[in-house]
């Protein structure tokens, strides 16, 4: 199949959409369930304070997307996007069933392998599916709404089902209490196997996208760097451990990879027409908005977590839950019943000329943002005397900000598509994760600094510090999405025709 048949689909979306909607939809699953645990599971498991425990969150998941600009790189330049992911995914089921084993003895040599397959995994399906689409092509933008429906179908599932089960709440009577969270760990590699298997068996389908950069190399001198990128990335997961481990080389990683990724795109403009490096640095402003963004969203796997388990009830409308299932799981469920929807109002606002530009959508991002934060502040007006609150307004939250996703993650990825020449896609793709990385490494910094002004306190002490820092965080959201709003002019201009 040619990319000319692929990009002239009839219809809204491309078929091979589908493929790659559940292929990412079982890894989501097993990422955004590993997720949910890590943090709890330190503080009750592996005995560290709630402090620790965020930073070590932080650290873990900056990593993981942090490593999605290396994956990205190796996929741009030496093993295609399609090869990349399947080696992702089989480091990524190797570190599920290390997990599995023994979750608390091996827990870190586990995260070292989730964490370098997720790098080769994540970024370059996503470049797949702006592939499938032409770049003046309306329907890119419901497309990508579309697939990040299927990345929350898994998260929504994985994200509930792994707590749900590691902490007691759901097949108690099926799973022995001393392997709970071995079973929980496990779903993740089965689910990473189906994965992996839908993408092998449908990858026919999508013609000449994800093939390697270096078809034209000799063979010998290819088979030789293919093999150099897996080997590497073997020998980098030990290090990557004792990074993980150790948050203060986080800090000092953090410090380099950021500003050394920004050089490497700024030597990569020198092979760019101005136009094309006007947009380049557009999407440098959206990278870097990003950042703030994820910070405050990212709560939800480190501060977010521990507030669910110490202070929200378990009950909304009469039906028990997970308090943190629900954390980790609702804005998933908010994603699968809107994102469609949203995607369409933009289709229909299109039509109509009156769709807001990507600027506008990213500062409406952090309105929604801010007001999803005040809701969580405003859940200590409904606490009992034990200092626990409504599981129900505290999902009220996660409904405010999913719109605030909606506005910026999907239309992000998109935009980073079309403002990225072919030849750094991947790359800019990866940088794109990378400001995730920043977002969560500076997520668990902020988890740990509310958490460390509550050390010591009563449980109705502990909700009043946590509430009054979401509070201070629904502030700086709301500053950041006016200011955005108000620089859009400056930003539409280095766009040119890109909306």
């Amino acid at each position: 199949m040619t990319i000319e048949q692929i990009q002239n689909f009839k219809g809204k979306y491309p078929k091979q959409l589908w493929y790659l909607f559940f292929s990412e939809m079982w890894e989501r699953f097993c990422f955004y369930g590993m997720r949910g645990m890590l943090v709890v599971f330190m503080v009750n498991h592996l005995a560290m304070d709630e402090k620790t425990a965020n930073l070590q969150y932080g650290a873990t998941q900056a990593w993981v997307y942090a490593f999605t600009f290396i994956g990205g790189l190796f996929a741009d330049k030496i093993l295609g996007l399609r090869k990349s992911l399947f080696w992702g995914g089989i480091l990524m089921i190797i570190g599920s069933v290390i997990l599995a084993v023994d979750p608390k003895n091996f827990f870190f040599i586990g995260l070292g392998f989730t964490i370098v397959g997720t790098g080769f995994f994540k970024p370059n399906i996503s470049s797949m599916v702006g592939q499938l689409y032409k770049n003046d092509d309306p329907r890119r933008d419901a497309g990508f709404s579309f697939f990040y429906m299927g990345v929350n179908l898994g998260a929504l599932i994985g994200g509930y089902i792994c707590i749900a089960v590691a902490e007691g709440s759901m097949w108690k009577s099926l799973v022995p209490e001393n392997l709970r969270w071995n079973v929980g760990f496990g779903f993740a590699a089965v689910v990473m196997i189906i994965s992996l298997l839908t993408f092998t068996q449908t990858q026919k389908s999508l013609g000449p996208i994800g093939l390697s950069p270096i078809m034209d190399v000799e063979k010998s001198k290819k088979k030789i760097l293919e093999v150099a990128t897996y080997l590497g990335s073997l020998i980098i997961v030990p290090i990557i451990i004792v990074m993980v481990a150790n948050t203060k080389y986080t800090d000092y990683f953090m410090m380099f990879i950021g500003p050394a990724s920004i050089l490497y795109l700024f030597y990569e403009m020198k092979n760019f027409s101005t136009a094309e490096n006007k947009k380049l640095l557009a999407a440098l402003v959206f990278i870097i908005f990003s950042i703030f963004f994820w910070a405050f969203f990212e709560q939800s796997g480190g501060s977010l977590s521990l507030f669910a388990v110490n202070n929200l009830n378990n009950e909304i409308l009469g039906v028990e839950l997970s308090p943190n299932g629900v954390n980790n799981a609702a804005n998933s469920l908010f994603v699968i019943a809107f994102a469609a929807i949203v995607g369409l109002v933009w289709l229909w606002m299109n039509k109509r000329k009156i769709e807001p530009n990507t600027v506008i959508k990213f500062g409406l991002a952090f309105l929604f943002l801010a007001g999803g934060f005040w809701i969580f502040y405003y859940t200590k007006f409904f606490a009992d005397l034990n200092g626990r609150t409504s599981l129900g307004i505290f999902t009220f939250g996660w409904f405010i900000i999913t719109f605030g996703e909606l506005c910026l993650s999907p239309i992000g990825m998109s935009a980073m598509t079309k403002l990225s020449p072919q030849k750094t896609q991947a790359v800019i793709m990866g940088m794109w994760f990378l400001a995730s990385a920043y977002g969560q490494y500076f997520a668990g910094l902020l988890g740990a600094n509310i958490a460390e002004a509550s050390e010591n306190a009563t449980n109705i002490e502990k909700l009043n510090v946590y509430a009054d820092g979401y509070y201070q965080l629904a502030i700086y959201a709301l500053v950041a999405g006016v200011i955005l709003i108000a620089i859009s002019p400056l930003i539409k201009k280095l766009m040119q025709e890109v909306r």
